[in-house]
């Protein structure tokens, strides 16, 4: 995966992977004066604390064709700053941590915004996929009236809309993030078609509904949802 720098008016000292902020062990050492060694050697020498907040990964970095390679390590916020607390506390240690945290917050902000409008593009494609799988449940309140069902009519929306949100471990639109969002939406046009399926075949309309539970669970499989 490729790590995104965030640009900024000083040297940029965080890179983006994945949803994720990370500096390493060369920025740290060049931003605080010291030896890469020295700040390798801290690493080693703290790294049960440090790895309470997540492996430490590394690289191994040849800048020529002869020499060994250069060790550098991957830390997260949580590490890296923790990691400066370890060092003499001087004027460039300060200005450094500073810094550092400055981009830190800046690049948690993207991610957020970033991610805010990906919740509000998906949530505006799950409102169409809600829309049809809504029509069709009227389609099949009608169809279960035929056959005997006399509750109330919003009793049959309250139920599959119950079964898409257990199914995708969620208690409503509102509060669901992205990928939750997303399971959601396929799992109201898995209702959706499995309902015009049944009504087509002429089934019972209890049977639809089993029918509907039954596929979503192969969905919830498949998907490897977990509900907590």
């Amino acid at each position: 995966m490729n790590d995104a720098s965030l640009q900024t008016k000083n040297e940029s000292l965080v890179v983006l992977s994945g949803n994720d902020v990370f500096t390493n062990s060369m920025v740290i050492a060049k931003g605080t004066d010291n030896q890469h060694e020295s700040v390798v050697r801290l690493i080693k020498e703290q790294r049960k604390r440090l790895e309470k907040f997540g492996k430490i990964d590394f690289t191994d970095f040849k800048s020529g064709k002869r020499g060994r390679p250069t060790r550098i390590y991957k830390m997260n916020e949580p590490q890296a700053t923790l990691l400066i607390t370890f060092l003499d506390n001087t004027e460039k240690v300060a200005d450094f941590k500073t810094e550092l945290v400055r981009q830190f917050y800046a690049m948690r902000q993207f991610i957020f915004k970033r991610q805010t409008k990906g919740w509000e593009r998906t949530r505006e494609q799950g409102k169409l996929i809600r829309k049809l799988e809504t029509d069709t449940l009227k389609s099949l309140v009608e169809y279960a009236k035929k056959q005997g069902y006399d509750h109330d009519d919003n009793l049959l929306y309250i139920n599959y809309t119950k079964l898409a949100n257990k199914i995708c471990g969620v208690s409503g639109r509102n509060n669901a993030n992205s990928e939750q969002l997303s399971n959601l939406s396929v799992a109201e046009n898995i209702i959706l078609h499995c309902i015009q399926a049944g009504i087509e075949e002429g089934k019972h309309y209890k049977d639809i509904y089993k029918d509907c539970k039954s596929r979503l669970e192969i969905f919830k499989s498949i998907a490897y949802i977990e509900v907590a």
